[in-house]
């Protein structure tokens, strides 16, 4: 009997349709077009201008669109894992939800949340519930609204992130494909580099962390970007050379949308070529969640059965990793 894993069969994806451009930015704050695109290769990204919508919305919307490409009946569905820095509520968890939501009456739900890492983190943990052989279908969906947690005034973060969701259905494989191996890990001295300080049980929401506007997201972009470059590249490189794979042998880079120089810096470090190097930063941005998900939505119909893809990540914590996963199906 061969070796169960966990393979993605079904993929799928939702952006907002108000487009926020570097345009559209520069009559907002001290920035311009080249600037932006120079430092980080985004040229546009998506806000889901709805007050009364959250990330609950978005990640509904990624669902149904992989029920209906997939033809899945949501009944089926045994676990969802959500994947998100800015779940609807502080306490009711947002997946829970969104399977009500999307007909997923069977499955139980919870939230899962390490920054711009959580779908990599989800990856493993329904690889996990699926090689078990406890549950048979888990579905992980990355989605984050982060014009929800963004100071517009603040240049420094506002250029860097946008809204989306996407979805990825994990089902048992035994033809060797799906999850291979991973790395991943976590460092938690980056805690005051990248994070939101109030609304938490530590600094708990006054009307004085509003006016402050310690709700809103805070970057120190240089270390940051340090951390990044040299951690998201370390742990790519170190899953090839443990898997005894050559830049030859590695189909796809599906990184975390961030920067486009970590990103190069990350493929650079791996030998590969930039043909080979999934990106749409310029569309979207830093969706965080969402990245690695709407990746695979956009570049589903360029991906091949038994391709070697290697996923990689950095985020707020920190947290990063890399997972090696061959894929499972031609769309």
């Amino acid at each position: 009997m061969n070796k169960r894993t966990a393979a993605i069969t079904a993929v799928g994806a939702y952006v907002p349709e108000f487009v926020l451009s570097n345009k559209i930015l520069e009559t907002m704050v001290d920035t311009n077009d080249e600037w932006i695109t120079s430092r980080t290769g985004i040229k546009e990204r998506r806000i889901l201008k709805d007050a009364d919508k959250g990330t609950s919305y978005l990640a509904i919307k990624a669902a149904e669109n992989l029920i209906e490409k997939s033809g899945i009946d949501p009944a089926e569905i045994d676990l969802l894992i959500m994947a998100t820095a800015t779940p609807d509520l502080p306490v009711a968890a947002t997946g829970v939800y969104v399977a009500t939501q999307i007909g997923a009456v069977n499955a139980f739900s919870y939230d899962l949340q390490a920054a711009c890492s959580s779908f990599l983190y989800g990856m493993s943990t329904a690889a996990a519930y699926i090689e078990s052989g406890r549950y048979k279908k888990v579905l992980v969906i990355g989605a984050d609204k982060m014009s929800s947690i963004i100071d517009y005034t603040d240049r420094t973060t506002c250029i860097i992130f946008g809204d989306g969701a996407g979805a990825a259905l994990f089902e048992p494989n035994e033809e060797g494909l799906g999850l291979q191996d991973e790395i991943l890990r976590s460092d938690g001295t980056g805690r005051e580099f990248l994070k939101i300080s109030a609304g938490g049980s530590l600094i708990p929401a006054t009307a004085q962390t509003v006016a402050d506007k310690q709700h809103y997201v805070f970057q120190d972009g240089k270390t940051v970007f340090k951390f990044a470059v040299t951690n998201m590249a370390d742990v790519s490189a170190k899953i090839m050379e443990r898997n005894n794979l050559t830049n030859e042998d590695v189909d796809w880079l599906v990184p975390h949308q961030a920067n486009r120089r970590i990103i190069d810096a990350t493929s650079g470090r791996m030998g590969l070529d930039d043909s080979k190097v999934l990106m749409n930063i310029h569309r979207y941005g830093n969706t965080t969640s969402a990245t690695l998900p709407l990746l695979l939505s956009d570049f589903e119909k360029q991906l091949k059965k038994g391709d070697n893809l290697i996923f990689a990540s950095f985020g707020g914590g920190f947290t990063w990793g890399s997972v090696y996963l061959k894929w499972a199906y031609n769309s």
